[in-house]
């Protein structure tokens, strides 16, 4: 054991995330450093995600961390990621994390990489995957959204996301999806005097507007910051198809639209808003359970990726379910929804294995760790989901654009579709 990430000291504490909810920030500190993480919370979960916190207290977690977690902490190496990780399997006890949370475990998980890199003076991108990284995500960005991050009156499709698909670096791709999210804005405030300028949980904007209105606004902002840059910019969509579906009437329901689906007309819808808006990106357009419905839309369409997010929860046992259907060609990985780094490396690395793309996600209810750049560029996730404005969403953004700065002329931004 390395004398200097010999763990001495283990605590949490309670903090608020962006929505003003309270969450958990542990603190590991070791001879040589010190790691603090906290975890994010999402409005719409996966019902296969471990448990966030036991009985949904945060103090419950922290008091669980000072009973069980902190003893069998103390001493051992925070070099050995496996290791802590495991040993946070074995205080909890069951499969999903519901003795001490999934996002204590996350908490505790990350912020003893973080206090190894710490202690060795390394980035913990370096110190997760080694010094031969160059690999940058490209930041898929939410411009504009409704569903469960913002009111009754906002488009159904939680999310509208806008991704550059030439740009030469980070910092030009990040810059691409601020000037969208700005044109959006301008053009929604144009066509709409009573625009409040409004926006969701990550940012994006709200308005009081249709989803297709929402889809033509983005595409006409996309089309106008292309001309502009140079770069071309794509098109995707959240869905977040469980929120949307009624098991008892077993149909899609889109209230602000007035519309119900049936699940074949769903994947007909899908399939429309795919071809009309030249996306390249669909997550979660079908509900959590439907592996037969996301392989059918998947083997029906092309250039488009289907991701599923709430249908695996960045679990590996899902995720080999979903292979063997062919239900999708993408993953978000939430590394919370899991519980810890180990768990959330092997799902990614599993998803390479077999052709998944790995998406690399923040929440909705964020904080301003910036822990998630490094772990997206650890894992070598040709993509990662970002907000692009607002606090919690521009620490993220900024920590890629400092990750690519210290990596200097052998940074490269990945094109995600080199993957497909």
């Amino acid at each position: 054991m390395n004398s200097l990430t010999k763990i001495f000291d283990v605590r949490a504490q309670m903090i608020f995330n962006g929505r003003g909810e309270p969450t958990l920030e542990a603190t590991i500190s070791t001879e040589g450093g010190l790691g603090i993480a906290s975890a994010p919370s999402g409005a719409s979960k996966g019902k296969f995600e471990v448990k966030s916190y036991p009985n949904n207290s945060v103090q419950g977690a922290i008091d669980q961390v000072e009973k069980i977690v902190a003893p069998a902490l103390l001493g051992k190496d925070a070099d050995e990621q496996e290791l802590i990780d495991q040993t946070l399997h074995d205080v909890d006890g069951t499969t999903d994390f519901s003795r001490i949370g999934g996002n204590t475990a996350y908490a505790i998980s990350v912020a003893a990489a973080s206090a190894a890199a710490n202690s060795i003076e390394m980035p913990l991108f370096y110190h997760l995957s080694g010094s031969l990284v160059t690999d940058l995500p490209q930041p898929l960005g939410n411009v504009l959204g409704g569903g469960k991050h913002a009111g009754k009156k906002a488009p159904d499709i939680q999310e509208i996301l806008v991704v550059t698909l030439n740009a030469p670096s980070f910092l030009d791709a990040a810059m691409a999806n601020i000037d969208v999210h700005r044109k959006v804005g301008v053009i929604l405030g144009k066509r709409d005097s009573n625009f409040t300028g409004g926006k969701g949980d990550e940012g994006g904007w709200a308005p009081n507007i249709d989803n297709e209105e929402a889809l033509s606004i983005v595409s006409d902002a996309c089309a106008s910051v292309s001309e502009e840059s140079g770069m071309k910019i794509g098109m995707g969509v959240d869905v977040a198809a469980s929120s949307l579906w009624d098991p008892h009437q077993r149909k899609y329901l889109y209230p602000r639209d007035g519309k119900k689906f049936t699940e074949e007309e769903q994947i007909d819808f899908i399939q429309n808003l795919i071809r009309e808006y030249k996306l390249v990106y669909a997550e979660d357009p079908l509900h959590e359970e439907d592996f037969g419905g996301f392989a059918e839309l998947t083997r029906k369409t092309k250039d488009c990726l289907i991701c599923g997010d709430d249908l695996y929860t960045s679990n590996v046992s899902r995720l080999l379910r979903g292979i063997e259907k062919g239900s999708g060609n993408a993953i978000i990985i939430k590394p919370n929804q899991i519980g810890t780094l180990t768990d959330a490396f092997k799902t990614t690395k599993m998803a390479k294995r077999h052709g998944f793309i790995p998406v690399a996600s923040h929440r909705s209810g964020e904080t301003n760790d910036s822990h998630l750049t490094h772990i997206a560029v650890a894992f070598g996730t040709p993509l990662i989901k970002l907000g692009v404005v607002g606090g919690e969403r521009a620490t993220k953004v900024n920590e890629l654009v400092r990750i690519e700065k210290l990596l200097g002329k052998r940074a490269r931004i990945c094109d995600f579709r080199e993957y497909m």
